[in-house]
């Protein structure tokens, strides 16, 4: 069976599985906004965000990624990391433009490993969907947000309750 998201109502197929909350954090092979490999191993042993979006150049985007920027400065012992189809050199661009440097970027534009295995790939488009991922120490998954609208916030005040309730 098919899963699907929507952007303004029409729906769009996403590839790869639904994953849920207990399940193990996949693997995945990308690159940073410097080219340098990103994989589930090279994210670190702590607790991890994952924000997952279309791309930095949309106003929701955007602003999903200034939020965690700014809630990462709350929380230095978990890692925040933005990923997105965006090319590294516009991640950077993106960065530096918008002053953040609390969230680190992932680009999976090469592989798509990440939307694949993570079940945030837009087919079509060759984008990412919107989701949220908590992943904690032992590399399981604690929250799994996958936003229904792709024009749609996630829902931030739970994301930041279950980091309360893992890193204290």
């Amino acid at each position: 069976m098919s899963r699907t998201t929507t952007f303004k109502g029409m729906p769009l197929e996403l590839a790869g599985p639904e994953l849920k909350v207990g399940d193990p954090a996949p693997d995945f092979q990308a690159v940073d906004k410097a080219l340098q490999p990103v994989t589930l191993a090279s994210t670190g042993e702590g607790i991890r965000v994952f924000s997952v979006v279309p791309s930095l150049d949309t106003p929701v985007c955007d602003m999903q990624t200034k939020k965690f920027n700014d809630e990462a400065a709350k929380f230095p012992q978990v890692s925040f990391y933005t990923v997105s189809m965006d090319l590294p050199f516009a991640q950077n661009r993106w960065c530096t433009s918008f002053g953040v440097d609390n969230v680190k970027m992932i680009s999976d534009h090469k592989y798509a490993s990440f939307g694949e295995n993570y079940g945030t790939l837009i087919k079509d488009w060759r984008i990412e969907c919107r989701a949220i991922f908590v992943v904690d120490q032992n590399n399981v998954l604690q929250y799994v947000e996958y936003v229904p609208e792709v024009a749609q916030h996630p829902d931030y005040d739970k994301v930041i309750a279950k980091l309360k309730e893992l890193a204290g």
